[in-house]
């Protein structure tokens, strides 16, 4: 079995690296905390061609597998933390979603703005009485004519400040089975976005209502029957979530490796205080281990939808990996990784999010133990006899 990648695969990486270093390294700091979405870098990959990664050439893509968009990621965060995010926004998440289920109709409407960097896709899934427990959710579509009209809320929406369309989570009709999804456009009547609220990361994310706003059919993505393909494609969205956390604890090891070789303290390097090195070694299986898992869950999906299980893993791994090596790293740093002169302190509370985010490690936890046994596990009480 080889564990290295491709000639192809290693240009790639070069050529990604190399537009990093010339776009995006000046500006990181700032980058990391300006409010709002980075729409100049946005251009920027979209002129690149980083955006679609994944997408068919003939929807206006590059024909990439999943671990080409995780190899651009790792390139892009190990220069800008905070550039990462835009790389996700058009590679995964929504973006990911729509291109594996929209119509025609929807990818000619949708994928032009998207890939060029104008444009930004959001997810509306959690609700204030449904976050994990997804299927829970009221946000529901009645019908109307021929169409739909759509009632309820979403919290917690990454990107919503600024995204164009989202892509809701939305109930059709009672149990797991009603559940679909339909398309909303920023400014449809009825639909309005509530005030800002500050993540502990920075970004804002608004309250989204929807009060009778109209559905016409070309705007359902998924109908009754579509959860289970809806949370196929938000797999892909977690491999980002696992990318992201693995390549900013990769930027804070690398930071924290550099200060430990020379910086003095009692006469001699931290590097060789053995309470240090065994920091760094820690740091370094648990970054090294958990990139061999995101790697076989990414190259194992080629250029379709990755298995459930071996993103569950990847997400567990890499979360875990990515918070030890950014928490570790502002305490070897110590007062001068505490501080916002640098990104540690950002990848820290970057890192912690991602463990929340995409799917609780909790329910990592307990979707990796279905994997084991080979069957369901239901979190609710029993039903009465």
């Amino acid at each position: 079995m080889d564990f290295r990648l491709s000639e192809e695969q290693a240009a790639f990486q070069q050529v990604v690296r190399g537009f990093a270093e010339r776009h995006l390294a000046q500006g990181a700091l700032r980058r990391a905390h300006s409010p709002g979405f980075p729409w100049d870098v946005a251009k920027l990959m979209a002129a690149q061609g980083l955006f679609g990664i994944m997408l068919p050439e003939e929807d206006g893509g590059q024909g990439g597998t999943l671990l080409d968009a995780v190899l651009a990621m790792e390139q892009i965060a190990s220069i800008c933390p905070r550039s990462a995010d835009v790389l996700q926004a058009g590679n995964f998440g929504a973006f990911r979603t729509l291109a594996e289920y929209a119509t025609p109709w929807q990818k000619e409407r949708f994928f032009r703005p998207l890939l060029s960097g104008e444009a930004v896709a959001a997810v509306g899934m959690t609700e204030p009485e449904a976050g994990s427990a997804l299927t829970d959710l009221a946000t529901q579509c009645v019908p109307d004519g021929a169409g739909w009209r759509l009632n309820g809320q979403k919290v917690f929406t990454t990107n919503s400040a600024e995204a164009n369309v989202f892509v809701v989570y939305c109930r059709f009709s009672p149990g797991v089975g009603g559940i679909g999804s339909v398309l909303v456009e920023r400014g449809m009547e009825g639909f309005r976005l509530g005030a800002p609220s500050l993540y502990m990361n920075d970004e804002e994310w608004c309250a989204l209502y929807f009060d009778d706003v109209y559905i016409p059919p070309e705007m359902v993505l998924l109908g009754p029957g579509g959860f289970k393909k809806q949370i196929g494609g938000f797999n892909v969205e977690r491999v980002g979530n696992a990318t992201r956390a693995l390549a900013l604890g990769e930027y804070c090891f690398a930071q924290a490796r550099a200060h430990a070789m020379t910086r003095r303290q009692f006469g001699r390097p931290l590097m060789e205080f053995q309470g240090l090195q065994w920091k760094f070694a820690e740091m370094r299986v648990a970054l090294d281990a958990a990139r061999l898992l995101l790697y076989r869950a990414a190259a194992n999906a080629g250029r379709g939808l990755p298995d459930a299980q071996e993103v569950a893993i990847a997400k567990y791994a890499c979360n875990q990996a990515g918070w030890l090596a950014a928490n570790e790293s502002m305490q070897v740093m110590g007062g001068m990784g505490y501080s916002k002169d640098l990104l540690i302190e950002y990848c820290v509370r970057r890192t912690r999010g991602w463990m929340i985010a995409g799917g609780s490690l909790e329910m990592m936890r307990n979707r990796i133990a279905e994997g084991v046994f080979g069957q369901s596990f239901s979190q609710r009480p029993p039903k009465p006899a």
